[in-house]
C-alpha cells in the first residue's frame, strides 16, 4: 500500500474593507479629563475562502486611512490562517509612523478581524478556537459621566443593578469639590450590596488621590481606576501601597504594546491590570497582556468594547471581568447583529455563531459613515 500525502493549501486574504462611523452620544459626556459628544468606530472586514471576518477599534477616523494606506498591502494576499505572521508584518509596516496611538489601533482592528476570519474558516466560535475556560464573564456597568446631574447618575446606576449587574462604575475628577457628594449619592442609589467603582481618568495629583481614596473607602468603593495619570507609575504604586484595604488600584487601558504592561506590572503599580484589545495590538496583544498579568499574579480586566472582548475573556482564567461601557454598548447594539447581552450580570460567548458572532448592519451603519 502506497501512502499519499495531500498538501493542504491555506486560503489567502482576498480583500480588506475598512470604514469609519461616527455615532453621536445620547447626551453630552465627560470624565475627569475629557469631554465628548460622539464616538468613532473603525470597522475592518476581511474576505477569504468564502468567509468574511470582522474586527474593529474605537479610534479617530484617520485610523481607517492608515489601514488603507499602510496595512492593506501586507494583509491582502497573505495566508488567512497565519495571524501571527500578518500581525508582525503590520507592526513592521507602521514602524516609521509611530506604533502607539492610531497605528496600534489600526493593527488591533485588523488583528481582531483575522482571528474572527480564522474561526469562521474553521466553523468555530472564537472562544473555542482560543481554548475556552468558562462559558461567561462577569461585567460591570460603566458610565456615570461627570456631565450627568445627580438624578441621571442615580437612574443609570440603579438601572444596571436592577438588571442584575452587581458592580457599577462612575466617573470622578472633573469637579473634585463635588466628587464625594456624587459618590455618596451613587451609593445611596444602588444600596449597600453592589460593588461601586470610581474612575478619575488621571485627573488627581498624588496627595489629592490619596485623600479621596480614604474618603471613597468610607462609602465602600472597592475600585479606584487611574487615580493619577497612568504614566505616573510611582504615583500609582504610592496609591496602591497606601490606599485603605479593600480599595483596589487599576490602570492599563492606554497600553499599546506588551512593554507598557510589563513596565506597569514590574513597578507594582496596580492591583488589577486593564487591557483593551482595540488598542493593545488586537486580540493577540490582549492574550499577551493576560499572560504577563498571570505571570505577576495580577488579575486582568477588559476595557470597554464588550462585543469584541467576550470571546477572548472566556478563554482566559486570569480575567476578572469586562466593562459594559455605555457608549460602546449603544454602538454595538446599533451596528452589529449578534451583539451579546448580559444575563445575571455575566456576558456569555454565543456558541451558535462562528468567530465573534457579529455581522455588520450595513443599512443602519451607513447613516453614520465618515466620508
Amino acid at each position: 500500500m502506497v501512502a499519499t500525502t495531500a498538501k493542504w493549501t491555506e486560503p489567502a486574504v482576498e480583500r480588506l474593507d475598512v470604514a469609519a462611523y461616527t455615532v453621536p452620544t445620547d447626551r453630552p459626556e465627560s470624565d475627569g479629563t475629557l469631554e465628548w459628544d460622539s464616538t468613532t468606530i473603525v470597522i475592518v472586514e476581511l474576505t477569504a475562502g468564502g468567509e468574511r471576518g470582522l474586527g474593529y477599534t474605537y479610534a479617530d477616523a484617520a485610523t481607517a486611512q492608515l489601514i488603507d494606506r499602510r496595512l492593506r498591502k501586507v494583509v491582502e494576499g497573505a495566508e488567512a490562517m497565519a495571524v501571527g505572521s500578518i500581525r508582525d508584518a503590520m507592526i513592521a509596516a507602521v514602524r516609521n509612523v509611530g506604533r502607539p496611538g492610531i497605528a496600534a489601533a489600526a493593527v488591533s482592528a485588523v488583528d481582531a478581524a483575522l482571528w474572527d476570519l480564522k474561526a469562521r474558516l474553521l466553523d468555530l466560535p472564537l472562544d473555542r478556537l482560543l481554548g475556552a475556560v468558562r462559558e461567561a464573564v462577569p461585567v460591570y456597568g460603566s458610565g456615570g459621566f461627570t456631565s450627568y446631574p445627580l438624578d441621571e447618575l442615580r437612574e443609570q446606576l440603579e438601572g444596571w443593578v436592577a438588571a442584575g449587574i452587581a458592580r457599577v462604575k462612575m466617573k470622578v475628577g472633573r469637579k473634585p469639590e463635588e466628587d464625594l457628594a456624587r459618590v455618596r449619592a451613587a451609593r445611596e442609589a444602588i444600596g449597600p450590596e453592589p460593588e461601586l467603582f470610581v474612575d478619575a481618568n488621571g485627573a488627581y495629583d498624588r496627595k489629592q488621590a490619596l485623600a479621596f481614596a480614604e474618603a471613597f473607602a468610607l462609602e465602600r468603593v472597592s475600585w479606584f481606576e487611574e487615580p493619577v495619570s497612568s504614566d505616573d507609575l510611582e504615583g500609582l504604586r504610592l496609591l496602591r501601597d497606601r490606599a485603605p484595604a479593600g480599595l483596589e488600584i487599576s490602570a492599563g487601558e492606554y497600553g499599546y504594546d506588551p512593554w507598557y504592561f510589563r513596565r506597569m506590572l514590574e513597578a507594582g503599580a496596580v492591583d488589577v491590570l486593564q487591557a483593551d484589545a482595540t488598542r493593545c495590538l488586537g486580540i493577540t496583544g490582549f492574550l499577551r497582556a493576560a499572560a504577563l498579568a498571570e505571570a505577576h499574579h495580577i488579575p486582568l480586566s477588559a476595557h470597554t468594547a464588550p462585543a469584541l472582548h467576550v470571546h477572548p475573556c472566556c478563554a482566559l482564567g486570569v480575567v476578572r471581568h469586562l466593562e459594559w461601557f455605555h457608549d460602546h454598548v449603544r454602538i454595538e447594539r446599533l451596528l452589529f447583529e449578534g451583539a451579546p447581552e448580559p444575563s445575571s450580570g455575566e456576558l456569555a460567548a454565543d456558541l451558535s455563531r462562528p468567530g465573534l458572532g457579529l455581522e455588520l448592519r450595513r443599512d443602519d451603519a451607513e447613516r453614520y459613515a465618515v466620508q
